[in-house]
C-alpha cells in the first residue's frame, strides 16, 4: 500500500544515509517495520509468542503511522514510495510462513499470501528493469485484504497466547483469502490491461 507520493526528496536530502536513503520520520518507520521481522520470527520460534504478538502490533502501527505522518507533515518521498509497499509484503509473508512452519495456519491460507504478494513484487521489479509504466496504486480490495492479513495474523497469536482454539477465525480467514485472490487477479488484469494501452500508444 504505496503512501508516500513522489514529492519533498531535495527537502529529506540533509537527513539521509549515504544522501541515498532521506531518514525522515515516515521513512524511519517503514525501515523499523523492516527490521522488527527478524525479531518477529525469532521470537516465533523460539516460543515467544506473546512477546512476538506484542511486535507485530507495534510493527502494523508503524503502517498505520508512517502513510499518516507523510501525508500530514508533507514528508513523502519517492524512496518511501517503494519502501512502504515491500515492507509490507515482506512482514506479511514471512510473518505467514512462519506460523504455517509453526502449524498456527493452513498451509494453503500461506500460498495464497505468498502466491500474490511474491507476484506483485516480482511484477513491480520487472516494469522498474525493463522501464515498462505500471500503475502501482493500491486498489480497494488490495487494501482491504492486507488488513484482514494483518489482523488474522494478530487473532492467531492471540489464539494462542490464551490458549483459545482459532478455529473460530475461520469467517475471518475464508474473507481473508477471497480478498487476497480477488485483489491478485485484480492487479493482474490491471498490468496487463495498461500494458495492451502502453503498446497501442
Amino acid at each position: 500500500m504505496p503512501k508516500h507520493g513522489p514529492s519533498s526528496d531535495v527537502m529529506d536530502s540533509r537527513f539521509s544515509i549515504g544522501g541515498v536513503i532521506p531518514l525522515n520520520v515516515p521513512n524511519s518507520l517503514t525501515i523499523l517495520r523492516i527490521l522488527l521481522i527478524p525479531v518477529i520470527v525469532g521470537l516465533l520460534l523460539y516460543g515467544h509468542v506473546a512477546y512476538a504478538l506484542a511486535t507485530l502490533i507495534v510493527a502494523a502501527l508503524t503502517d498505520a503511522l508512517d502513510g499518516s505522518i507523510a501525508r500530514l507533515a508533507n514528508q513523502k518521498t519517492r524512496f518511501g514510495t517503494y519502501l512502504d509497499p515491500l515492507a509490507d509484503k515482506l512482514l506479511l509473508m514471512t510473518v505467514f510462513i512462519t506460523l504455517t512452519w509453526l502449524e498456527m495456519v493452513p498451509v494453503w491460507s500461506m500460498l495464497i499470501v505468498v502466491s500474490r504478494d511474491a507476484m506483485l513484487l516480482t511484477g513491480g521489479l520487472l516494469a522498474r528493469l525493463t522501464d515498462t509504466p505500471l500503475d502501482t496504486t493500491p486498489t480497494v480490495s488490495g487494501k482491504a485484504a492486507t488488513l484482514c492479513q494483518v489482523g488474522y495474523s494478530i487473532l492467531v497469536l492471540a489464539c494462542v497466547v490464551r490458549g483459545v482454539d482459532a478455529a473460530w477465525l475461520w469467517p475471518l480467514l475464508s474473507v481473508m483469502s477471497l480478498l487476497t485472490v480477488f485483489s491478485g487477479l485484480q492487479y493482474i488484469v490491471r498490468g496487463v490491461s495498461h500494458l495492451h494501452a502502453s503498446d497501442g500508444s
